[in-house]
């Protein structure tokens, strides 16, 4: 497979959920939250020491939870070790090669170019450390090396605000899953009181799941996903989604995402703490933003005029559909494993057209246990649909 879908690196960060309800999620943040730690750190502080993150010679904060004590070994998510190599400008594919062949090659490596810039600084998220015996002390999760300047918007700050805004339109909503990840969190809402008929786009289709026709059930249903990252791997946003009632595919439509960046000014040293002020004049924002995605994607407009603009390609037939298939998956990077299930559930769906090419990919994406690779893949449903119409 490519590179986006085939790095399964493995998670060391004590939480993550694939389709989680929504209570799951906050109970699952809300634990995060009382480890997490963020510092901001020179170079002459950090040092990697058997292939994980040593800090030392930060001094100890009294914060409001407490005295925070930084120095300690941290052991680095997949992530991390992403921030390492950009910020060290180490090439990724080396710094992999290292830490699975050589380890100290690679702490000489990382402790070499730490050398050249002592007084450049860092933000490192990490999760302290737990109380359990035999635990290390300062010993824990290594999350992201980032820039001094890098804007924290934490997953459960954002999830607060945006279900507020969801609260604040007015609109009748439901949290459909939930996905938390080292990268990423994922928010799924739907609104089932805003639907619009799609018969010429499900003509002939039927779930792969359940065997159910789209012809039945030629219903689309608005909604969208929220997401954010805590970790430097895209801003927070709000991605409008249509979902297919007779399979539940998620069709999410990216060239319309409303976001916010993770951008702010340089921190000074030590342990981060926003202000009340700044924090406040955040979380506005995030809530008014998602007010505002209420309001445009969440009407039968739009999701009557996105469904007008699938069905003017989706109807194209398929002379050679394996070859259709080939030359999509192809195009868009997407490699061996995910074409062969792409192929066995547009055969399952029946719809031997553009939008049976659309709607396998969809329904691929709903398998998928890493939830990042899931999001990735449904955001490629509407390429692949103008992929396939175009090559017939």
């Amino acid at each position: 497979m490519t590179q986006q879908f085939a790095e399964r690196a493995v998670s060391v960060a004590p939480t993550g959920a694939r389709n989680a309800d929504l209570s799951d999620l906050v109970r699952i943040l809300e634990e995060g939250q009382h480890r997490k730690l963020d510092v901001i750190a020179p170079a002459s502080a950090l040092r990697m020491r058997g292939g994980n993150v040593q800090v030392e010679g930060v001094e100890s904060q009294l914060t409001a939870t407490g005295v925070t004590r930084v120095d300690g070994i941290y052991r680095p998510t997949a992530v991390a070790d992403e921030g390492i190599a950009d910020k060290l400008r180490i090439p990724l594919a080396y710094l992999r090669r290292m830490r699975a062949e050589n380890v100290p090659l690679l702490d000489d490596n990382v402790n070499s170019w730490l050398r050249e810039e002592p007084g450049r600084r860092f933000m490192l998220r990490a999760f302290r450390g737990d109380d359990t015996p035999g635990a290390a002390l300062g010993e824990g999760v290594a999350r992201a090396l980032l820039s001094d300047s890098y804007k924290l918007m934490d997953n459960l700050d954002m999830l607060l605000a945006a279900l507020d805004g969801l609260k604040q339109s007015g609109h009748p909503t439901r949290v459909t899953g939930c996905d938390l990840t080292d990268r990423r969190m994922y928010v799924r809402v739907e609104s089932e009181e805003v639907a619009t008929q799609a018969r010429n786009l499900l003509r002939g289709y039927r779930s792969p799941f359940d065997g159910r026709s789209g012809d039945e059930l030629p219903l689309v249903s608005a909604g969208f996903v929220i997401s954010n990252s805590e970790v430097g791997s895209g801003a927070y946003t709000v991605t409008p989604r249509a979902v297919f009632r007779v399979c539940g595919n998620g069709l999410t439509m990216t060239k319309d995402v409303m976001r916010a960046v993770h951008l702010g000014g340089k921190q000074d040293e030590g342990v981060v703490s926003w202000s009340g002020q700044t924090q406040r004049k955040t979380l506005e924002l995030i809530t008014s933003k998602t007010s505002d995605a209420v309001r445009t994607f969440l009407s039968r407009e739009y999701v009557e005029a996105k469904v007008r603009e699938l069905e003017a390609t989706a109807g194209k037939p398929l002379e050679e559909p394996t070859k259709t298939i080939e030359h999509v998956t192809k195009s868009l990077s997407i490699g061996t494993e995910a074409k062969d299930m792409i192929l066995a559930h547009f055969i399952r769906g029946g719809q031997m057209t553009a939008g049976g090419v659309m709607q396998a990919v969809t329904s691929t994406a709903q398998t998928l246990t890493d939830a990042d690779q899931a999001a990735a893949l449904e955001a490629l449903a509407v390429p692949a649909l103008t992929a396939a119409a175009a090559h017939g």
